[in-house]
């Protein structure tokens, strides 16, 4: 046990995470490519037709996972931002930093898919009800975080103060969850619930589970491809990066 301790620490140093995250980069993306690649042929090609909505309900394959990894990565980096509090570790801070433009990402395609959808089913592209204006403001804390990590030049302040905003946005994260069970909204339920209790079809259930890997493959790819940047860039004055070949060149 002390050993694996070891090990984990070891890679904690920013001079050891960059080339593991080197390594790792392109086995995510495959997986990406690979699994996102299946589900959209599983989405269009052999997920049966919605008796209520059609073929336009299709477009959940992707509204769906994409909300799940906009609160998924919010969590992710506040947990890497309570770490970096706690131990003052700099890696900790760089990987909130390296996710946070995916998380935004993901949550502005959450929230454009869901309009696609509430088109047609509601008869509007938008309603200020408490799912939709939760997760936008989701939207605007991920934006926010990058916004005061580019205005403050000290980067220790910096990584301070956007800590400071992750924690305590993560007040927003439930609300979002549990807003369709709060309030009367426009929104429905989960047709998927942290019980376990499924309400689709056994298709349609894998062809959103693929995509959401797919989903979570490519953000550990981009956030570990975006991580090396952020080392190189901090890091620049020290005596290991000169010694890289990309340095170098």
């Amino acid at each position: 046990m002390s050993s694996r301790l070891v090990n984990w620490f070891h890679f904690a140093s920013p001079a050891t995470f960059y080339p593991l995250a080197g390594r790792l980069v392109p086995v995510f993306a495959v997986l990406a490519v690979i699994l996102i690649g299946i589900g959209l042929y599983l989405s269009f090609f052999v997920a049966p037709t919605d008796y209520k909505q059609g073929d336009g309900y299709r477009i959940i394959f992707v509204h769906v996972p994409a909300a799940w990894m906009s609160m998924f990565i919010y969590l992710v980096m506040a947990f890497w931002a309570a770490l970096g509090l706690i131990f003052n570790t700099r890696l900790s801070m760089m990987m909130a930093q390296a996710l946070a433009p995916t998380g935004a990402l993901f949550t502005f395609l959450a929230l454009w898919t869901g309009a696609f959808w509430g088109k047609p089913m509601w008869g509007t592209w938008w309603v200020w009800d408490a799912r939709l204006t939760s997760e936008l403001i989701l939207l605007f804390l991920y934006i926010g975080y990058i916004a005061l990590q580019g205005a403050i030049d000290d980067t220790r302040r910096a990584d301070r103060a956007g800590a400071i905003l992750l924690l305590v946005g993560v007040v927003n994260i439930p609300i979002i969850y549990f807003s369709v069970k709060w309030w009367n909204t426009l929104h429905q339920g989960a047709s998927v619930s942290m019980r376990g209790d499924v309400r689709m079809a056994t298709t349609m259930l894998w062809t959103m589970l693929i995509m959401a890997l797919g989903f979570w493959a490519y953000a550990i790819a981009v956030a570990l491809k975006r991580v090396r940047c952020i080392i190189l860039e901090r890091e620049r004055d020290a005596a290991w990066v000169a010694k890289l070949p990309e340095a170098q060149a």
